[in-house]
């Protein structure tokens, strides 16, 4: 197969600034970003590099998967993996890097790309992001098209703004859209309204889609291949994928494997990518499921109460519990802007992974377009054991089945809450939680573990220390140890692979009713003593729940524990309450205040993710 590749070649200069944090500003929510009026003189690059960009990116990647092709108008070789370009490239792009951020310095227009028609037919012609074409080169294009029917056409398009590339998509044989909107490509580009849907593939920086395959991407790079290259490095491998024969599914496996691995000019080969592909299992997908869920400093929200809870928390308030109020209840949270920037993912309730959000996808699509990690909540509530007040978690019956449809549907985690009261005599000796009472429940915790991660879903397991009674904190401490040795005693038992596997887990706290409150300072201290000592190294992460504390003590607690770092796995949040309730107040059941509730909400989430840096 011969492919002609159509667009510009570029020089893109890398440039390392040094260690200086003067060049840096810190915007309102806590990001750093390149100041660029920085006094360049004070500073000095440790490090330049310059490579090509453009459409030679596109080039080595269809070289690299076995197939011929070239640039038009240009003279390039490919010769033991490296480039050459008998004339210099006409664009150069600047590229600055700094504390891993990286800004663009590109001229505002760039240089027209020219089209010679080859000598003699190709298979297809490929026109890459890089192309900027005018009214000359779309006439010679559809004049060549017109003389070799048999060459298909693939375009790219990063925006439907050029007229001149909207008058080929009636020809193109395939279109890859840079959509990143989330939302429908037919909404922001009418140009494509005609196209029939399987000519039509949806690229972004958090994933790609065609049809009903959907492949996520999460590439979280710290060296100098930037979006611009990774997008061209996903485009040219889709369509290498479908030139072999691939299905769109292997296809995609394949891009996305690509997209993760490659470094500066040096993309993957075919070969490399199928041993890749082979040795990507089930396991491997879930370990990174779950350390995208623990990404500092962002959290996870618990949208999961169950028909119950909403139910009391909708009464105080007078709002009547209806279907329409809990999905725009779920809305406020789900639509907040840039919740993305402040959590990984949210655990849904049943109900509402089914409800749509306004822009009428349902709310675990919306989330994925979101890069957000939709989960969900499995266990069916409590049961107090027959001859006990001690509770068990329900909800075993029917999971397997319950976890392969939630597969099916998107969701990529779920979890489960046992609850443990501390209740003391008054001699002041233990009466419960028993060792009948946790041992039960840990067992439970590590079945349902287990089913999760034969399902492809990472289990986040929640063993509760109510926050409630009368009792020191020492013994809050005391008991959470007991309870977390037999939970992983179990986990282990159920061969439960840790790495892949999320603890929920209340702070260490005194008993509400206990005459002397715990102070942030006392929180942090003994929390990460117990986790420390307790939990084990390979654990993906620990997420907190925040139990019955009020919205400010949850936090401040949240940063002191913090500050008791560092920990061998990351440590982040898991609240409800105490995200949701300032939001829940300024709504009060009145979708007129659903910008308030939404502005209530983001200040949670700013202070805890602030929480979670506070390290001194």
């Amino acid at each position: 197969m011969n492919i002609l590749i159509v667009g510009n070649i570029l020089k893109d200069v890398y440039l390392n600034l040094d260690t200086k944090k003067d060049h840096l500003e810190t915007d309102r929510n806590g990001t750093k970003w390149l100041n660029v009026s920085f006094n360049a003189s004070e500073h000095h690059f440790f490090n330049r590099h310059s490579s090509f960009g453009g459409a030679t990116v596109s080039l080595e990647v269809f070289e690299k998967l076995g197939l011929n092709a070239s640039i038009s108008d240009a003279s390039l070789k490919m010769e033991d993996n490296e480039m050459t370009l008998n004339s210099p490239a006409e664009t150069y792009r600047y590229i600055l890097i700094a504390d891993e951020k990286i800004s663009y310095f590109a001229p505002s227009e760039f240089t027209t790309t020219r089209f010679t028609p080859p000598a003699e037919a190709v298979d297809y012609l490929y026109l890459d992001r890089s192309a900027e074409i005018d009214s000359m080169a779309a006439k010679k294009i559809h004049a060549y098209l017109d003389i070799a029917p048999r060459t298909k056409l693939v375009l790219y398009l990063r925006t439907t703004d050029n007229p001149h590339l909207n008058s080929l998509l009636s020809r193109a044989e395939l279109v890859i859209y840079e959509n990143n909107r989330d939302v429908s490509a037919k909404s922001y580009a009418p140009e494509l309204g005609d196209l029939p849907p399987e000519k039509i593939i949806h690229l972004s920086d958090h994933g790609f889609s065609y049809l009903n395959v959907t492949e996520n991407l999460n590439v979280k790079r710290i060296d100098m291949l930037t979006h611009l290259s990774l997008y061209s490095i996903i485009s040219a491998t889709i369509l290498s994928g479908f030139i072999h024969g691939y299905t769109v599914e292997k296809s995609f496996k394949l891009a996305r494997l690509n997209a993760e691995n490659s470094r500066l000019n040096a993309t993957l080969s075919l070969n490399e990518l199928e041993n890749l592909a082979e040795n990507a299992s089930a396991e491997n997908e879930l370990e990174l499921v779950a350390a995208s869920l623990v990404l500092h400093p962002k959290g996870i929200l618990a949208a999961d109460e169950s028909g119950g809870s909403i139910k009391k928390k909708f009464a105080q308030l007078d709002i009547p519990d209806t279907y329409d109020n809990r999905r725009d209840y779920r809305n406020i949270f789900l639509s907040t802007p840039d919740l993305e920037k402040y959590v990984n993912g949210v655990i849904l309730f049943d109900e509402t992974s089914t409800q749509l959000a306004d822009n009428g996808q349902d709310f675990v699509n919306y989330l994925i377009s979101r890069r957000i990690i939709p989960g969900i909540k499995v266990d069916q509530g409590l049961e107090t054991f027959p001859d006990s007040e001690e509770t068990y978690t329900k909800g075993l019956d029917g999971l397997d089945q319950r976890l392969k449809t939630y597969r099916e549907r998107g969701l990529r985690f779920a979890k489960w809450r046992a609850a443990f009261e501390i209740r003391l005599s008054d001699t002041g000796e233990i009466l419960t939680p028993t060792a009948r009472a946790i041992s039960e429940n840990c067992r439970i915790l590590a079945e349902y573990a287990k089913k999760c991660q034969a399902a492809d879903i990472v289990p986040i397991v929640e063993p509760e220390v109510v926050y409630d009674g009368y009792y020191p904190i020492e013994i809050s401490a005391n008991i959470l140890g007991q309870i977390l040795d037999t939970l992983f005693n179990e986990l282990a038992k159920a061969k439960v692979n840790l790495k892949a596997c999320i603890l929920k887990t209340s702070m260490v706290l005194a008993g509400k009713k206990y005459e002397t409150g715990s102070t942030p300072e006392e929180v942090g201290k003994f929390t990460a003593e117990v986790l420390k000592n307790h939990v084990p190294e390979s654990l993906a992460g620990v997420v907190f729940l925040s139990g019955g504390q009020t919205v400010e003590q949850a936090t401040d607690n949240l940063a002191a524990v913090t500050k008791n770092g560092p920990f061998p796995w990351p440590v982040t949040f898991s609240f409800a309450r105490a995200l949701q309730d300032p939001a829940l107040f300024a709504w009060a059941g009145d979708n007129n205040n659903a910008t308030a509730a939404k502005k209530a909400f983001l200040e949670r989430l700013i202070a805890n993710t602030e929480a979670l840096r506070k390290k001194e």
